[in-house]
């Protein structure tokens, strides 16, 4: 089965989710509350359940930040991720915060997903609704 445009921003969504809940190396009931609303909103179009692909993407999260390779793993997700780069950065934002604080870590993180992995197409985004306005 060939994955729409939309499930394969979905499973990257997932994937840099749990990423980002797994930074800090302390993972909280608020976080996974919020990873499973999240999940909850999206209109799944896979043959492998939500409940089976977030298993999965744990275990691969895991593997980047226990290699060091998070940066690596961000790249990796950047195509599927700015198919919806505001909701992307929404969701990165919310997770990275909703303990309260954001460690160095994760603000380190937020900062390389806004300016290397979805900076184009944010511009690009907030740049659409004024070019609209000048014709």
């Amino acid at each position: 089965m060939q994955l729409t445009e939309r499930q394969c921003f979905n499973e990257a969504l997932i994937k840099l989710a749990v990423l980002l809940y797994q930074i800090d190396g302390k993972v909280t009931l608020t976080e996974q509350d919020y990873v499973d609303e999240v999940i909850n909103n999206l209109t799944w179009e896979s043959t492998i359940c939500a409940d089976a692909f977030l298993t999965q993407a744990i275990h691969s999260a895991r593997s980047a930040v226990d290699a060091n390779n998070i940066k690596e793993f961000m790249r990796e997700l950047a195509d599927d991720l700015n198919q919806d780069a505001p909701k992307t950065l929404e969701v990165a934002m919310e997770l990275t915060g909703i303990d309260g604080e954001r460690s160095e870590q994760e603000t380190e993180i937020l900062a390389y997903l806004t300016h290397r992995v979805l900076g184009k197409s944010l511009t690009a985004h907030i740049q659409e609704p004024t070019e609209q306005h000048s014709t």
